[in-house]
């Protein structure tokens, strides 16, 4: 049996669709299981990954976890998927972990929490596998309120590089390393086929849309107040010094995908489309 957490999430619903289809027992968990809707046969079961009380009864039965974590009570949740008879956990970390191995993990609060997580696995008796993708292709996601209404989308470094990868292609990754032993224990860095600027990715995403999309220039501290409630503080400074460091300088990319799956990493132009409902419904 394999669980799945964040079950309303755009890889683990991914997921779940590929190893329904391949007869595989698993089981979905989330905080709101009344949310989901799984396929017949499939169970949905309540699992809040702040809440201790709810991990028994998830992974009674489990052999095999997909998490994705946060570094709150990750060490009650290895302890006790561990006494469950867990045997392996796929965890989908971030590829900013590469930067601060060696760091404490308060030292960068974004790549801290991951690197958190990760330690915590892999000091359990638990064969751990790490997936460390780069930059979501659904952090798009952000613009789509400003497209849809015509508004410029605010920006405040445009020439910042980032490797999108498409949620399928992380699903599809997550699959192979679940069901193919050879891939147990691995270190797998996954990014999109492309370095792409904020700019490039604007571009991109209006020849999919049809529509003009203007990019307005603003300081850190502009686009601070505007992500003010949504992003703290500590994060988007964060956030703010990752697009620095990356400003005209294209990030590394892998094949890892291509590796995994089979077939090369899908373009940003391919999520575009698939998202294409989110920027042009009114």
């Amino acid at each position: 049996m394999i669980l799945i957490t964040g079950g309303r999430g755009a890889v683990a619903t991914r997921l779940l669709a590929l190893l329904h289809a391949d007869g595989i027992p698993v089981r979905v968990g989330s905080a709101a299981p009344a949310d989901l809707t799984p396929p017949s046969g499939v169970e949905a079961v309540a699992l809040d990954l702040t809440d201790p009380a709810t991990f028994p009864a998830a992974l009674t039965g489990v052999t095999s976890v997909f998490l994705y974590a946060t570094p709150d009570h990750v060490t009650e949740f290895a302890d006790h998927a561990h006494h469950a008879g867990v045997t392996h956990v796929v965890l989908l970390s971030s590829s900013s972990v590469l930067g601060v191995l060696d760091a404490a993990p308060e030292d960068d609060p974004l790549a801290g929490s991951h690197l958190a997580v990760e330690r915590a696995l892999l000091a359990s008796p638990i064969t751990t596998t790490l997936l460390r993708p780069g930059s979501f292709a659904s952090n798009a996601a952000s613009w789509a309120w400003s497209v849809r209404s015509g508004r410029p989308v605010s920006l405040p470094f445009p020439g910042a590089h980032t490797d999108p990868v498409h949620e399928n292609d992380l699903a599809e990754a997550a699959h192979a390393v679940l069901t193919d032993p050879r891939h147990r224990g691995g270190r797998f860095t996954l990014t999109g086929p492309e370095s792409l600027t904020f700019t490039e990715q604007i571009d991109r995403l209006a020849a999919v849309t049809g529509r003009a999309i203007t990019v307005e220039h603003v300081t850190a501290d502009e686009w601070k107040k505007q992500t003010d409630g949504h992003i703290p503080a500590v994060y988007a400074d964060a956030l703010l010094a990752w697009w620095a460091s990356t400003d005209g300088r294209p990030v590394s990319l892998t094949r890892t995908v291509e590796e995994l799956t089979g077939h090369p990493a899908r373009p940003f132009t391919a999520w575009a489309a698939d998202h294409l409902a989110d920027f042009t419904a009114s």
